[in-house]
């Protein structure tokens, strides 16, 4: 059977040389005589694949020196616990804007520890936009900011980093990390799960500025020390062995195609040519404010729920798989992730075109 167009939220495509380059290793890494997913994370071959793959995401990213890079375990919902149990470290107060389920979930989780306000919300939109803020949208006594940069769910992104002061901002990047460039010094801490842009399901990279470090709750779980997992490079148990050497090779793969400028130009041709269409037409709706889309994640709807049933079957059974939205927004969604390649976001566009010729609405 040929490869189908896999346009899931997560867990997402995979670029097809990273496959094929693990396919070929499945069996023997290099001259080890075993997989990757045999070996002993503290084996001098693992060792070394752990470290190169931290120093290419480093190079990709062009991570400051002073930024410590973690890989963990649990998700980006673990996430929503430690950052409060790291960061409330003087005033136990952090500010979160509402831009989607995910910051919403993460701001829940983090008034178990201590005084968070709500800075921004566009819940009363559905969230379709996100919502703008300035310097005095913010408590100045605050220990930290948190913003989830792009919306799965409602396919919106921050069009802004927003202006925090000397207030750490910490970003949930989960579904737009390495889709374009960053300036990662802009931010106290970034947290992503990999399964949407960067390896399977089960590694979560954290990147977090050095001073930040070494101030997690007494009550602290081990596992959630920011420090803890620092001071023995992401090895304290176990980590996802196997994760951590596909996000190498998958880090591997945007330097062979000119890092992440070239990453966004493509990603920007791909979104482009979806929303151009989008717009060109009246037979499916945008949701979402235009200056707030995702490039990653596209939401669209027809305004008849069985018409969008009758899509997302049908795209299905042409190869257009996972196309069916989130059940808080309904419609569709493509996920356009950098593995997912310009064609299958042609393939999409005829779809639509013809799906939207056969089955006119009343």
């Amino acid at each position: 059977m040929e490869r189908v167009y896999n346009f899931s939220a997560g867990p997402s495509m995979l670029p097809e040389t990273v496959l094929k380059k693990a396919s070929e290793q499945m069996l023997c890494y290099e001259d080890s005589g075993m997989s990757v997913m045999e070996m002993s994370h503290r084996s001098p071959v693992y060792e070394k694949i752990i470290t190169d793959a931290e120093s290419l995401l480093r190079q990709v990213m062009n991570i400051p020196d002073n930024y410590k890079v973690l890989f963990l375990q649990g998700g980006a919902s673990t996430q929503f616990a430690s950052v409060p149990l790291n960061l409330l470290r003087k005033s136990k107060k952090a500010d979160y804007i509402l831009s989607g389920q995910f910051s919403t979930k993460a701001y829940k989780e983090a008034q178990k520890y201590g005084d968070i306000a709500v800075a921004g919300s566009s819940k009363d939109a559905n969230f379709s936009f996100v919502p703008k803020t300035d310097k005095n949208s913010f408590r100045a006594d605050a220990d930290y900011v948190h913003i989830c940069f792009n919306n799965t769910i409602y396919g919106t992104k921050f069009p802004y980093i927003p202006d925090t002061g000397d207030i750490p901002l910490v970003a949930d990047m989960s579904s737009c990390i390495l889709s374009e460039p960053i300036d990662v010094s802009r931010f106290g801490v970034i947290y992503a799960g990999a399964q949407k842009n960067m390896s399977a399901a089960g590694l979560t990279v954290v990147i977090i500025r050095e001073d930040l470090l070494g101030f997690a709750r007494e009550d602290t779980p081990t596992m959630l020390d920011y420090k803890v997992m620092a001071d023995n490079g992401s090895m304290y148990n176990t980590p996802p062995t196997y994760c951590i050497y596909i996000a190498k090779l998958v880090y591997e793969w945007i330097l062979s195609l000119g890092g992440l400028e070239k990453m966004k130009a493509l990603n920007e041709k791909k979104a482009k040519l979806l929303y151009d269409y989008l717009d060109s037409q009246d037979y499916y709706t945008a949701p979402v404010e235009k200056e707030s889309r995702s490039m990653m994640n596209v939401t669209f709807v027809t305004g008849d729920a069985d018409l969008d049933k009758k899509f997302a079957s049908q795209a299905s059974d042409a190869g257009l798989k996972n196309l069916k939205g989130h059940r808080s927004v309904g419609g569709m969604r493509a996920s356009i992730y950098n593995a997912m390649p310009y064609e299958g976001v042609e393939k999409l566009v005829a779809f639509m075109k013809e799906f939207a010729q056969n089955n006119p609405k009343y």
